[in-house]
């Protein structure tokens, strides 16, 4: 081979690996959304992790809306409530699709078990499903078959049964450790199941929040010592402590709204930084992510600021693979926005937007 081939040849080497670098830059956001105005289902959108630039919306998939997603570990599968009372006995439905090359093929649709499924997640085996049905009040559990398919479901946790005098509202459903724990915001409670319970499952434990708290969604540390919820109604933040025993004990509470902030505000999502130095957590009002940060050996919160959302109603945000960027879903005003955060102080800065239909939940594959 002579030098002019060796050049050449060293030429398209570069090319090519100049090319795969700038592919490694983008990765895929799947969005649910509300179909009850533009929207028609789930979409895509292509995000650049170094310049944290979102590409605009195609279609995935035509469903009704899909307010909550999942995706399977292995990337292969992708889960959809469709938050309806339409689909089957005054019940909603749960979509499995398959996944690849980006693209979605339905598999099939079963019923939720209750009324406007609003949160789907799976087990960190991946073997099973569990959906929050808000009005319907339960959760239920599905097994997970190697063709993404759901049969059952195995469990029923019905909420109906544990307080008469309240309305229960199931509204996250997710495993900790080894149980699986259910934030009812009309029960004011966080209850934990046994993941191997019987059919109609009954609590094992039950975290009691402030009455009028409206518990919605909740993260762990990743060795589940410190839990984290956020309640709707009363916009606060609550941190659980787990003793030696396995036992949750309330350790703080902090609000999640400005001390001058007039009006209504209801909290939405919550999230914690990969190196666990941070907690986000969204308001739905004061349209703001509020940011703490986190004692790594107390587990306790410090107000650190918080930003707007350059949008209204924030629902759903997530923090993208790298952990570079946050995203926030603007249900009321149309708009997917992104921030570039501050791996060392938490803060965010705004950088851009894209327009989308009452966009409701994000999630990266």
């Amino acid at each position: 081979m002579n030098i002019k081939s060796i050049l050449l040849l060293a030429l398209a080497m570069t090319v090519i690996q100049c090319n795969e670098q700038e592919e490694s830059k983008s990765t895929t956001l799947f969005v649910g959304t509300y179909t009850d105005a533009e929207s028609e289902g789930i979409y895509k959108m292509q995000f650049d992790t170094e310049t944290g630039k979102l590409t605009a919306s195609t279609l995935a998939a035509e469903i009704t809306s899909p307010s909550y997603l999942a995706i399977s570990k292995e990337k292969d599968f992708l889960y959809a409530v469709q938050e309806v009372n339409s689909f089957e006995d005054t019940a909603g439905g749960v979509t499995a699709f398959s996944l690849k090359n980006d693209s979605l093929t339905e598999l099939q649709t079963v019923s939720s078990k209750g009324a406007h499924p609003c949160h789907i997640s799976l087990s960190p085996e991946g073997d099973k499903v569990a959906i929050s049905n808000y009005t319907g009040g339960n959760a239920s559990v599905y097994n997970v078959g190697a063709d993404g398919k759901l049969s059952g479901p195995s469990t029923i946790m019905n909420h109906f049964e544990i307080d008469t005098m309240k309305t229960p509202h199931a509204h996250m459903a997710q495993w900790v450790n080894e149980d699986i724990y259910i934030a009812d915001l009309g029960l004011d409670a966080v209850l934990a199941y046994d993941d191997e319970a019987e059919e109609m499952a009954k609590p094992k434990t039950t975290l009691s929040l402030p009455k009028g708290a409206g518990p919605r969604h909740f993260t762990s540390t990743q060795n589940g010592k410190f839990l984290y919820v956020i309640n709707e109604l009363n916009s606060s933040i609550s941190v659980f402590e787990k003793d030696a025993s396995g036992n949750y004990s309330s350790k703080q509470n902090e609000s999640t709204l400005a001390a001058d902030f007039e009006g209504e505000s209801f909290c939405a999502d919550i999230h914690v930084s990969a190196d666990e130095k941070f907690l986000y957590g969204s308001n739905r009002g004061e349209n703001t992510i509020v940011v703490f940060s986190i004692d790594q050996q107390k587990g306790g919160l410090t107000l650190v600021g918080r930003e707007s959302v350059h949008g209204d109603w924030p629902r759903n945000f997530t923090l993208d693979p790298t952990g570079k960027f946050l995203l926030v879903a603007n249900q009321k005003s149309d708009n997917i926005t992104v921030f570039k955060r501050d791996t060392e102080k938490g803060t965010l800065t705004f950088l851009n937007e894209e327009k989308l239909s009452k966009p409701v939940c994000l999630v990266f594959l």
